[in-house]
């Protein structure tokens, strides 16, 4: 399985979810919009930070959400490899092992668009 399928699949799960619990979802949703304006950090910037700490909590599915995000922002590889180098440097080894992952999906999603 790829991991643009394995995006495409929780995609899915949330379409599902936000089906059940409409209420949640979206007020999970109105939080990740209301940091999404520029400010004293641009959106690129909190995405790098969101990628930090989805690779520190080891949550496969937040690496794929904040990476396809920084794709589209135009995040270069240089720039997530030092946000990783940083992940590596505050988690450890599951950081490594995570790092790993994200630089993966940094990839293969770079080179979807």
């Amino acid at each position: 399985m790829t991991w643009t399928n394995k995006l495409n699949d929780t995609k899915a799960q949330l379409k599902q979810l936000g089906a059940m619990i409409p209420d949640t979802v979206a007020g999970f949703g109105a939080i990740g919009k209301s940091v999404k304006k520029d400010a004293a950090l641009t959106f690129k910037e909190k995405e790098y930070v969101a990628l930090g700490i989805a690779v520190a909590t080891r949550c496969e599915p937040c690496i794929l959400f904040h990476t396809e995000a920084l794709v589209r922002l135009g995040a270069t590889r240089e720039e997530v490899s030092e946000v990783l180098a940083t992940c590596i440097q505050m988690a450890g080894g599951p950081g490594l092992m995570y790092s790993g992952k994200a630089l993966e999906v940094f990839d293969e999603l770079s080179a979807k668009s």
